[in-house]
This record gives C-alpha cells, structure tokens and sequence, in this order.
C-alpha cells in the first residue's frame, strides 16, 4: 500500500490541527480549506471508501459529523454546513473522509458547485430509478 497521508496525521508523523478526537476517528482543519473552518473526519483506521465502511462505524462516524457540524456552526457563527464525501472520483486521498464546511448564505458556494445533468426522458429517469432499485 501506497503511503497515506491521513494515516500519518493518524500517526503524529505529519502535523495537523487537531480539532477532535477518539480511538475510531479523528478531525482535523482542512489545509486547504474552502472556508476557515473547514473540517475533514476520518476513521484512525485506513478505510478507502464510504463502502468500505463497517457497517457497525457508520452510526458512530456520522454521530459525530452531526457534532462537528453542530460545534462548527456555534464557534463561527455559520448559518449552517455543507458535508461531502467523495468515492475514489475526487478523492484527493484515498481514505475516507467526510467534509464538514461552514456556510453562509452569500458566501459564494454555489449548490453541489458543479453542473447538473437532467433525464433525457421520464422514461430515461424511470429506467434509472429501476437499474438502482435492482441492484439494492
């Protein structure tokens, strides 16, 4: 396996500011953030992806996306949060972690920043709808 940075803020090997902490998951502000503020969680443990997430962390991991969302709203005075994870498309690292920005209304971030692609047809949307509901 390819080193991981997360891993190594994980570790202590690589410095980050540590906002949140217990045995299962760890956050920390996003050196790159897009607002101050901006928090990234992850698992201590290398998970790749949401799917990859035992199902008896899931409950947990997003109890506390809901905390850290709560706190960073109060601390900043956000009007309220955005939270993404991206799966192997756009993932800057390949270790899971959920994003948790703080939001203003006017602060310049635009829906899901990117643009939006409609159903060709109801039938096209439909036969969507039918694929996923097959594989679920």
């Amino acid at each position: 396996m390819k080193p991981c940075v997360f891993c190594d803020i994980v570790s202590g090997s690589v410095p980050a500011e540590i906002v949140w902490r217990d045995k299962d998951a760890i956050a920390f502000l996003d050196s790159r953030p897009l607002f101050p503020g901006h928090l990234l969680l992850i698992p201590t443990e290398h998970i790749g992806t949401l799917a990859d997430l035992p199902a008896a962390q899931v409950g947990p991991l997003f109890q506390t996306v809901q905390k850290l969302g709560n706190a960073v709203e109060r601390a900043l005075g956000a009007e309220g949060t955005f939270v993404g994870i991206n799966n192997r498309v756009s993932q800057s690292v390949p270790h899971l972690h959920i994003h948790v920005v703080p939001r203003r209304k006017g602060d310049g971030l635009k829906g899901f920043f990117w643009p939006r692609r409609g159903y060709d047809s109801n039938d096209h949307l439909r036969e969507t709808a039918d694929k996923i509901r097959r594989e679920l």
